[in-house]
């Protein structure tokens, strides 16, 4: 992730209703929800909730898919874990390598995919 992506993320999340949206999504995971079940948990207006979540789409914080007559909303993991890593990258670099590094707040290294062979 680069600073360009992850200002647009945190532009997204820097409004109340957009944070409270993503929120309620990240509680979902990957199957999501259906805009209305959002509507009703919220008690936002379609329309209102309509606008947010084209808002957090476009920063790639969110996917859609449809389903039926519905369209079903879920948080894109991916990108959420790209603006920590992104946030964490340069954790400890300046901190005197004697008084030992907070581990815990390094990113952490992505799992390697496992080859058709491998399994």
């Amino acid at each position: 992730m680069n600073i360009d992506h992850a200002l647009i993320a945190f532009s997204a999340l820097s409004q109340e209703t957009r944070l409270s949206v993503f929120k309620l999504l990240i509680e979902y995971g990957k199957s999501g929800s259906p805009a209305g079940a959002l509507s009703d948990q919220l008690d936002i207006p379609h329309n209102t909730l309509s606008f947010h979540l084209a808002h957090l789409t476009h920063a790639g914080l969110v996917t859609s898919r449809k389903q039926g007559r519905q369209m079903i909303y879920a948080a894109n993991c991916d990108t959420v874990e790209g603006l920590i890593d992104y946030l964490k990258e340069n954790c400890c670099i300046r901190e005197d390598a004697s008084s030992g590094c907070a581990t815990d707040c390094k990113p952490k290294p992505k799992p390697m995919k496992r080859r058709r062979h491998d399994r």
